[in-house]
């Protein structure tokens, strides 16, 4: 019985290690220069593009951000409702929800 036990406790444990490799996103962050010099890292979170995750600079805080509604003819807009992300095409914009104020425009790979 305890030999039992012991393999579908393995069994299990194998299966949440595939799951969460599954899950988790890749570590290939897209590196943007903004016009104002700001640094922004991002990457999709999941393969379904449904969240982002974003770095400032070399900050070690990772904002995971949501799609908001009404953005799809202008790019996507992705929000935690303190940092705002907006990616159209090759280029976006992030800046703080709260004060409105801007991080930086023209972001674009380098």
């Amino acid at each position: 019985m305890k030999g039992f036990i012991a393999l579908v406790s393995l069994a299990a444990l194998g299966g949440c290690a595939v799951f969460n490799q599954a899950s988790a996103p890749a570590d290939n962050w897209t590196h943007w220069t903004c016009d104002s010099q700001a640094e922004v890292l991002w990457r999709y979170a999941d393969s379904a593009q449904q969240a982002v995750d974003v770095r400032l600079g070399s900050g070690d805080q990772v904002y995971r951000l949501k799609p908001e509604a009404g953005a799809v003819e202008s790019g996507v807009l992705y929000s935690d409702n303190v940092l705002a992300f907006h990616k159209k095409g090759e280029e976006g914009l992030v800046y703080w929800v709260a004060t409105n104020d801007l991080i930086g425009r023209a972001c674009k790979a380098h």
